[in-house]
């Protein structure tokens, strides 16, 4: 018969069957279960924090390496000038704003909706590599 010592109080337990099963201690069990309980109060916090930096998180329309064309109703980058086609975004839009307009809400102040409608065309074209590509990518994380 094998012999456990239970290392909370000192105790001796005889086991039948000689050879002891690897069974955690009562202390060993309590330890894990604290380490358990810090990790979710301490993710929690953090996955708070992720969501509204997704939301503050900003998209030029079009992007920096783009700056000077327009966008066409289908999200593509055209010339200045071409019929149809509206200027770039007057300031990068927010991961707020973009989400509002993804699930078809209003268009932020100042943007008329036929050109947030292009913007938003614009945004789901854009790729790994493309500024605003993380934030956009972020948006559509499940939460």
């Amino acid at each position: 018969m094998g012999i456990v010592r239970d290392e909370m109080d000192g105790s001796n337990e005889q086991r039948q069957g000689g050879e002891s099963p690897a069974v955690p201690t009562r202390r060993t069990v309590l330890a894990l279960g604290a380490v358990a309980a810090s990790t979710v109060v301490t993710v929690r916090p953090a996955l708070a924090q992720t969501a509204g930096s997704v939301l503050n998180c900003e998209i030029p329309v079009p992007g920096p390496d783009k700056v000077g064309n327009y966008i066409a109703a289908d999200g593509s980058l055209v010339a200045p000038g071409t019929p149809g086609a509206f200027p770039p975004a007057p300031r990068p839009l927010t991961g707020e704003e973009v989400k509002v307009m993804l699930n078809h809400g209003p268009a932020p102040r100042g943007i008329d909706a036929e050109a947030a409608q292009a913007y938003v065309n614009y945004i789901r074209r854009l790729q790994a590599g493309m500024s605003g590509f993380t934030c956009f990518a972020s948006l559509q994380m499940p939460r």
